[in-house]
């Protein structure tokens, strides 16, 4: 599952409404200024079925595209 990042500010006035959704599985990032500082995750994560990890694969894969490159610029890239 994609992580939240929230503000401390925010994270403190709705704690329980946070750990509510830790407890369901999600994992929310905790941001001081805009940077990361700790991840609120759930203890035991929950087993997913077949088909919910391959919907969030899909979720995370629809996210990354490398359009207008090609497979050998890649490569190339870092060669001397």
């Amino acid at each position: 599952m994609l992580r939240a990042a929230i503000g401390i500010y925010q994270a403190k006035n709705n704690l329980s409404e946070l750990l509510d959704r830790v407890e369901a599985g999600e994992s929310i990032a905790l941001t001081r200024h805009g940077k990361e500082i700790a991840l609120l995750t759930p203890i035991h994560q929950p087993q997913l079925s077949a088909t919910q990890a391959i919907a969030r694969l899909r979720t995370l894969r629809a996210g990354s595209r490398l359009s207008g490159l090609r497979i050998r610029d890649l490569r190339d890239e870092g060669r001397p």
